[in-house]
């Protein structure tokens, strides 16, 4: 072996070594270890080396003076691989994107990756990226909900058997039915949809594949019997038919007139890949006009624009707006008598 590669052999082997916290380990324990494995150092050249690893690992002096003793943080992964700075820097911004979308229980499966990820990006000021930490945030657009919370056996359970494509015995927890009930479900998929995840399953009762949200579920146990296999199934087509409705979303093409700031909004970011915007004469508005899904989703971002649109087309989507536009009037003049 090489000295370079001597040398990288010898340090991942003694990060390895260094325990995780609240454990700990000398300079000098360390040094028998290596000898142990072959390795014929000394005493300070450990020292220097767990002193410059300590830039690019998540390991730290956890005791000083004369004899020294290292620990390693207990969020750190096993594996030594050094991270490039780029790779960190992608991780930590994953880490606050993906905060606002996957609950606790899930992210906690990634800790070690985001913690190696902050250390090689905060402790390390050589890189280029180094201040990118400190610079750079990802932010919703629009007001996020805090994901909703999963109990950590579910999520193992729920994950086990779709892998494993075992049936899943639940206890759920329906909105619509003031007590939980037990159902035996075949998984099929699993989707996160903004804050709340979702197990796409057949039950006893339905043959087609509906949604269970992973919070509502308060027991889960994978059997050992065989999950049934949907014969046709596609989670996009599932996806695509809004998560349970009975048809394939349609489109439709919106026209309306938008004020200009939502006309700048949507010139930078369009609504769909066929679109336009023209002036109005003697008018800072904008004609709209778009083809888009004609799903919940697409209607209530639309309706989220209150004065700042005037829909023209289509007509269901107008005569719904006056619905709901008289209905919120009508809650306000309640409240004023």
């Amino acid at each position: 072996m090489s000295d370079t590669k001597d040398t990288l052999h010898r340090i991942k082997l003694m990060i390895a070594l260094v325990p995780k916290e609240p454990g700990d380990i000398s300079t000098r324990e360390l040094l028998c270890a290596l000898e142990n494995e072959g390795f014929n150092v000394s005493k300070r050249t450990v020292q220097r080396d767990l002193e410059k690893s300590s830039n690019t690992f998540p390991i730290y002096q956890s005791v000083g003076g004369h004899h020294p003793r290292w620990s390693r943080k207990k969020n750190a992964p096993l594996d030594t691989d050094i991270m490039l700075p780029a790779t960190a820097l992608a991780l930590h911004l994953a880490e606050s994107h993906l905060s606002r979308l996957l609950p606790s229980t899930v992210l906690q499966r990634l800790t070690a990756q985001f913690e190696l990820a902050r250390h090689q990006l905060l402790s390390n000021t050589s890189n280029t990226f180094h201040n990118w930490a400190r610079t750079v945030r990802a932010l919703p657009n629009g007001k996020a909900l805090l994901p909703a919370d999963i109990s950590s056996n579910v999520w193992e359970a729920v994950s086990d058997a779709l892998l494993r494509e075992r049936q899943l015995r639940v206890v759920y927890q329906a909105r619509e039915q003031s007590t939980p009930r037990e159902h035996v479900l075949h998984p099929a998929g699993l989707v996160s949809r903004h804050a709340i995840s979702y197990l796409v399953a057949r039950t006893q009762s339905y043959e087609q594949p509906v949604q269970f949200a992973l919070h509502r579920i308060t027991d889960a146990e994978v059997l050992t019997a065989p999950a049934m296999e949907l014969e046709g199934f596609s989670i996009d087509q599932f996806i695509s038919r809004q998560l349970n409705s009975e048809e394939d979303i349609a489109t439709v093409t919106l026209e309306a007139d938008v004020s200009p700031s939502i006309a700048w909004l949507l010139n930078e970011t369009p609504l769909s890949m066929e679109q336009s915007l023209t002036p109005l004469e003697d008018s800072h508005w904008q004609r709209l006009r778009a083809v888009v899904p004609n799903d919940k989703e697409t209607r209530w971002w639309v309706y989220s624009l209150g004065e700042n649109i005037r829909v023209r087309a289509p007509a269901d989507w107008i005569e719904e707006i006056k619905t709901r536009a008289q209905q919120t009037l009508a809650q306000y003049q309640e409240n004023a008598e």
